[in-house]
């Protein structure tokens, strides 16, 4: 069986975290979507590029959501969660997806 490549995990991470969040009303709900995604895409940049580059992408995964709030202020919710699930899903394609 294939696995889905890391940038899908991640970007779907925050994506799947927010929309989780938002539509059940309940935010702890959606931080669990988000840490499952986190943590399996760690898992996969690990294997993939090392280390170094998971600890990385693990710290552009969680400055991602952390910025996609004031950024949400300026651009909208949806805008905010889509640009920055598209930055760490590139990042991951970059650093450890096509290596593979």
């Amino acid at each position: 069986m294939a696995k889905i490549p890391a940038a899908v995990v991640a970007a779907g991470g925050l994506v799947g975290g927010y929309a989780t969040a938002r539509f059940t009303k309940k935010r702890p709900l959606g931080g669990v979507v988000l840490a499952a995604a986190g943590a399996v895409a760690a898992r996969q940049w690990t294997e993939k590029a090392g280390g170094r580059t998971a600890a990385a992408l693990s710290a552009a995964y969680v400055a991602g959501f952390a910025g996609s709030h004031p950024l949400a202020k300026k651009v909208g919710a949806w805008p905010a969660v889509f640009g920055v699930a598209g930055g760490v899903g590139v990042a991951s394609y970059l650093l450890a997806d096509r290596r593979a």
